[in-house]
Parts: structure tokens; sequence; C-alpha cells
């Protein structure tokens, strides 16, 4: 139905900045959703940030004013701009999204995920 791929992990040092990539492909009529999530180590996935079609954004304070999370509607692609960040913040990060497909359906999709290290 809708695969999500992602890109622009990597390793860090901390105080340093990474943008992540997430391209959504398929047979998409329309996304309403997409996000961003975590998962480090024997921990639950947690929320880093998410924005829907009309650009309404929704952040947790550990991330807020440091990552910024933007939408491409035209080629269906998320960004993650992550600045100032932390040794905290490693983890695998995984997209999302939500929406409906042709010929008719709802689909919530997830990425395979993609590394980011950061070094203290």
């Amino acid at each position: 139905q809708v695969q999500l791929v992602e890109s622009g992990g990597g390793l860090v040092q901390a105080g340093g900045s990474l943008r992540l990539s997430c391209a959504a492909s398929g047979n998409i009529f329309r996304i309403n959703v997409m996000g961003w999530y975590r998962q480090a180590p024997g921990t639950q996935r947690e929320l880093v940030a998410t924005i829907t079609s009309s650009g309404i954004t929704n952040y947790p304070d550990s991330v807020k004013g440091r990552f910024t999370i933007s939408i491409d509607n035209n080629k269906n692609t998320v960004y993650l701009q992550m600045n100032s960040l932390k040794p905290e913040d490693t983890a695998a990060y995984y997209c999302n999204a939500k929406g409906q497909y042709y010929p008719i359906g709802n689909f919530d999709s997830w990425g395979r995920g993609t590394q980011v290290t950061v070094s203290s």
C-alpha cells in the first residue's frame, strides 16, 4: 500500500545537528499526518514530532526548541531538523504516516528506522 523510506541518520557529537528525511510512496490518496518517533534499547517507542498536511506541529518538551519538523506535500516527504543534539537523543528514529490510499482505505505506515547516535 504505502511505503516509507527514511534517510539521514548517523553519528554526531553532542551539540551537533542532523537532518532526517522520510519519503512516502505507493497508492497514496491523501496524507493526513506524518511524524517521527524514536526508540532506544530497552525503552518504549516515543513521540518526537508530528505535522499535519496543513502544517500543524506537535513536539514533546524533550525536543521542543531543538527539533523542527516540516513537510513537503508535493513530494509526500517529511523532514526532521535536529539541532543541539544530546547523548540522550541516541535512538532508532522511525517515520510514520497516516492517511488514505487508492482505491479506498486508511493506512498507518511505518518506516524501517534510521539510527541516530550522539557521542558525548
